[in-house]
């Protein structure tokens, strides 16, 4: 599996082009955000309005509460009969979870019309590939994506969980390999010596197939599945390691995305992982113009039974951490505060907008700015 991460990237990338006409201001957990611009980014960058939304890490900005509220978690089936729920630019969201259920971060999406409708995530060479979020964050419960891969060397199709301080669970399917899918999970971003990669063979084509792919996630155990069938069960108890749980454990947004790994500018072992180069001049992306994944829906059942400090009721909008949190000690909590940014739109401050393009262009240029 990848040994770098996609927040190390995105910054090496945005240091070394220069392309902006703004000072960058860089942020991680000893280096929290100034109250000018309050917000720890995803990719470790500080600014306001979005950048206080989806990914922000409140232990690395200027304080728990400059973050907004990560949207509550609803049970629901997202199926794909069109694209009216998802918005296509992720900058232009305010926080209404109830607006849109998922967000295009980068890259392009179309419908088709095959099967009652499906969502297609695109990637070409110009554009890097695409992936999206959803509104909603998990806080442990049961997500399933039915979904068919790619089937090209160097093309890597994800479904992952993400939380803003980087506690990760995978289901990833590299390049040709359309007979198998690969497990991993992540705590805070940390990559060990030996990661926690497994792999599941024997499925049938995941390119010509849908199958159902479901991470069930809970406090004490974590379960993959295909097809309603475990392929793989670990327990949070067996990651203990100095009295710290290392174990995801935090709020987590759903993210579904196609990734160019075979690149110049991968590292060798994340090519080879991926099934090689890139070849552009398939067929298959001669024909269509892009190579892609299929997506048909995605279930969510929520677990919200007496887990966080305090009552979830009537009036919950989200989760917070707590005052005194830190990376060993988390302290997510339920808070009926508003989710939505304060003035969100297109006209928002230089430096704001100046690290937004910046974002962009990093993701673009590096391909997988989303998928380790």
């Amino acid at each position: 599996m990848h040994s770098i991460t996609a927040s190390a990237l995105a910054a090496a990338l945005i240091s070394s082009t220069y392309l902006l006409s703004v000072q960058a201001t860089s942020c991680n957990s000893t280096t929290p955000c100034p109250a000018s611009a309050p917000c720890c980014s995803e990719f470790g960058f500080c600014g306001s309005d979005d950048f206080c939304l989806g990914g922000c890490n409140p232990l690395a900005s200027h304080d728990v509460n400059s973050c907004r509220p990560n949207p509550i978690c609803d049970s629901a089936t997202h199926a794909f009969t069109d694209n009216s729920r998802i918005l296509s630019n992720a900058t232009f969201f305010d926080g209404n979870a109830t607006e849109y259920d998922w967000v295009v971060d980068k890259g392009n999406i179309m419908n088709t019309d095959s099967s009652g409708g499906e969502l297609a995530l695109l990637l070409t060479e110009e554009n890097g590939g695409t992936r999206i979020s959803s509104t909603r964050y998990v806080h442990y419960g049961k997500i399933t994506a039915t979904l068919k891969t790619g089937r090209w060397g160097g093309v890597v199709t994800a479904f992952i969980t993400m939380s803003d301080i980087k506690d990760e669970i995978d289901w990833e399917f590299p390049g040709a390999a359309t007979t198998e899918g690969q497990t991993n999970f992540f705590w805070q971003g940390v990559i060990p010596q030996q990661t926690q990669g497994d792999t599941t063979k024997d499925i049938s084509d995941t390119f010509a197939n849908y199958h159902d792919y479901t991470i069930d996630w809970q406090p004490d155990s974590l379960t993959w599945s295909v097809d309603g069938n475990a392929v793989r069960t670990i327990k949070a108890s067996d990651f203990q390691s100095n009295g710290i749980n290392q174990f995801p454990n935090t709020p987590s947004r759903i993210q579904l995305s196609v990734w160019p790994a075979g690149i110049d500018s991968m590292p060798q072992g994340t090519v080879q992982w991926a099934g090689g180069m890139i070849n552009w001049d398939d067929p298959d992306y001669k024909s269509a113009g892009h190579f892609y994944a299929l997506v048909k829906q995605v279930k969510v059942e929520c677990n919200e039974a007496n887990i966080l400090n305090g009552t979830m009721q009537a009036d919950t909008t989200g989760y917070v951490y707590g005052a005194n949190a830190s990376s060993q000690q988390p302290g997510v909590a339920y808070t009926n505060g508003s989710t939505l940014i304060n003035g969100a739109s297109p006209m928002m401050g230089m430096q704001a907008r100046g690290l937004k393009v910046a974002g962009v262009i990093a993701a673009t240029l590096i391909g997988t700015a989303f998928a380790l």
